[in-house]
């Protein structure tokens, strides 16, 4: 049976409690009748991420990838995001048991994302991928409308309850800038969670995108992470700019809407991070969104 990582177990339980206890000791068993059922043998040492294990495994003599996920919000459609993609920027699903969280999937190099690409390609080839994942998204994928009603309905107290960390001023643009983006019709697959850390290169394509985090919306939503990621790079503002120009006519995006989305996102993940207890992503955020607003009173 695999051995799961002890960091993983620790993660997972402090986020979960019993629940997430439960599902670990279950995921040995569990790996090993999808082993079974799929006609799998574990090759390698487990990996893993914030939310699910990656076991290496072979078929036939060829090297796939077995996930299994925490079933929550953000993984639960992963299986209907890379049908809908097929393949085509994105990592190729091959099998999937979605009541259970896995995946069987092809085998990308874990070691080669494109956190190793010097900066400005980087961001030139996300943007790309952005881009071309941005297709016509299933009904049934939650929408970039669903996640505004829910961060309108929660940003106040949240605020509050985390000492209001910035001003109310900046918490009332959020706001509007959320009240006026319901009013988009855009339903394409924007992946929330792009980042160059979830980008891998493989044999089939160049780069692929793993681990979706997909709403139906505006491509614009999906700016943030590319941003917010590799954030030393940047340097100043300028730098800001060039990273998001770069982005931005590599995804033909709306550079505006870029923006103003990646204000909302920052501000929702600055909040996130202090309840978290993170002490270096708040800071962060409050600095990418003085670049991003200059001369903001807020």
């Amino acid at each position: 049976m695999i051995q799961v990582p002890s960091a993983f177990v620790a993660s997972t339980v402090a986020r979960e409690g019993a629940a997430g206890r439960l599902w670990i000791n279950s995921l040995p068993q569990l790996v090993e009748e999808l082993c079974i059922v799929w006609e799998l043998t574990p090759a390698g040492p487990v990996r893993h991420g914030y939310v699910g294990v990656v076991v290496p495994v072979t078929r036939e003599g060829i090297t796939l990838a077995l996930k299994v996920s925490w079933i929550d919000e953000s993984s639960k459609q992963e299986a209907l995001v890379l049908r809908a993609w097929k393949g085509r920027g994105a990592v190729r699903l091959l099998e999937a048991r979605e009541e259970s969280g896995a995946l069987l999937l092809e085998w990308l190099d874990p070691d080669r994302t494109l956190a190793t690409v010097p900066p400005d390609a980087a961001a030139e080839i996300a943007g790309g991928l952005l881009r071309r994942l941005a297709i016509a998204a299933p009904e049934q994928l939650r929408t970039v409308r669903e996640e505004i009603d829910h961060l309108v309905g929660t940003l106040r107290s949240r605020w509050q309850e985390s000492g209001k960390p910035f001003s109310e001023l900046l918490l009332d643009h959020v706001m509007e800038v959320c009240v006026a983006g319901r009013k988009s019709d855009d339903h394409l697959i924007v992946n929330q969670d792009l980042h160059y850390d979830n980008v891998l290169a493989g044999a089939r394509e160049p780069w692929s995108v793993i681990d979706p985090k997909a709403l139906a919306g505006d491509t614009e939503f999906g700016v943030a992470p590319l941003l917010w990621n590799r954030f030393e790079g940047l340097g100043d503002r300028a730098g800001l700019e060039r990273r998001l120009q770069i982005i931005a006519d590599a995804a033909d995006l709306d550079l505006d809407a870029g923006r103003r989305w990646a204000v909302v996102r920052l501000v929702d993940y600055w909040l996130w991070a202090l309840n978290e207890g993170f002490t270096e992503d708040p800071s962060r955020c409050s600095t990418l969104i003085k670049w991003l607003l200059p001369g903001f009173a807020g």
